[in-house]
């Protein structure tokens, strides 16, 4: 895959990433600078990290999105991962990064009735 990510820009000024395909060692640096490019250029109070299409994660993935939390976290702004799929939510889980990045219980989002809906996303 060319590019691992799409970007938008809402008009409420929040930004989403939307990683697509496997997120590992051939692209990880790429799906990292991504986020990182977003805040620099677009400065958003929250980034989205939309993670429906994503397919696959190795530990090099999970380093790109601890790199892509720190660069939204030391602008201030918000990191969110949301939409992950069932095997991500477990992998998120196992190491402890689903505080971390924002993520609800499924539960408690079924309960509140909230949910996130992406939109189509174009690419930066």
């Amino acid at each position: 895959m060319d590019n691992p990510i799409r970007s938008e820009l809402a008009d409420d000024g929040t930004a989403t990433v939307a990683v697509l395909g496997e997120i590992d060692f051939s692209n990880a640096d790429e799906v990292a600078q991504g986020i990182r490019d977003v805040v620099a250029e677009w400065s958003p109070p929250t980034v989205w990290v939309d993670l429906r299409d994503a397919s696959f994660i190795d530990s090099t993935g999970l380093g790109a999105l601890i790199e892509g939390y720190r660069a939204v976290t030391e602008s201030e702004a918000r990191f969110v991962v949301v939409n992950p799929t069932e095997g991500f939510r477990r992998v998120l889980t196992l190491t402890g990064l689903c505080e971390l990045f924002g993520l609800a219980d499924p539960e408690q989002d079924a309960d509140s009735g909230t949910s996130f809906q992406s939109t189509q996303a174009t690419g930066t």
